[in-house]
């Protein structure tokens, strides 16, 4: 039988005790495991732990994706509730882009329910615009002719609190000549609109 003999390389091992030799296989195989450990294993480990975190991530993205659809009818019908209140404010509101404006169409409209009711209007004065808020309020004072019927100035100021237009008395001021005839009566009133402060401001900075 052919004797066994070491490479030139390994001749080392052959000086060396066959305990020395045995701890020293073993420290390689630990240094071996250790190597496959750190480049094999834990990069696989890490790399499972992110693609869990992403699938997560996007679990939850689809989850509130899912909750929007869901919702979507009762969003879209709060929208459209909001967006009809925003335009019938707006309806309320007297047309113009400035107080001027303002002060005519809510003449006009004064003019037009006076005439229904049977009423005289001697004179129309505009008042001093006043801001509130997010609206400029128009202030309009009417001179009255004396009125004979007490029935028609009733209707004639229901008729401007009830309008489409946001509208209000603010003063009023009458006068009976003879207490004996209370139909016969004299007076003014002072009848206020509301205009969109943005427009009357933007307009303001164009001009």
């Amino acid at each position: 039988m052919k004797k066994f003999s070491f490479p030139d390389n390994l001749k080392f091992l052959k000086n060396m005790k066959f305990s020395q030799r045995r701890f020293l296989f073993a420290v390689t195989g630990i240094a071996t495991v250790i190597l496959i450990i750190f480049f094999g294993i834990t990069p696989l480990f890490e790399a499972k732990r992110e693609a869990e975190e992403e699938i997560t991530m996007k679990r939850s993205a689809l989850l509130k994706y899912e909750q929007y659809l869901r919702n979507r009818k009762t969003i879209e019908e709060e929208l459209g509730r909001t967006v009809k209140l925003y335009e019938e404010a707006q309806q309320k509101l007297l047309s113009g882009d400035t107080p001027q404006l303002g002060a005519a169409n809510l003449q006009e409209i004064v003019k037009r329910l006076s005439e229904k009711n049977g009423i005289g209007i001697r004179s129309f004065r505009m008042l001093e615009p006043k801001e509130m808020n997010i609206y400029v309020r128009i202030p309009l004072h009417i001179d009255l002719n004396p009125v004979n019927s007490m029935l028609n100035l009733g209707q004639f100021m229901y008729d401007i609190e009830h309008h489409e237009k946001e509208l209000m008395i603010s003063e009023m001021d009458f006068l009976v000549f003879n207490p004996r005839m209370p139909n016969s009566i004299q007076g003014s009133l002072v009848i206020s609109g509301l205009m969109n402060k943005t427009k009357t401001k933007e307009k303001g900075r164009q001009g």
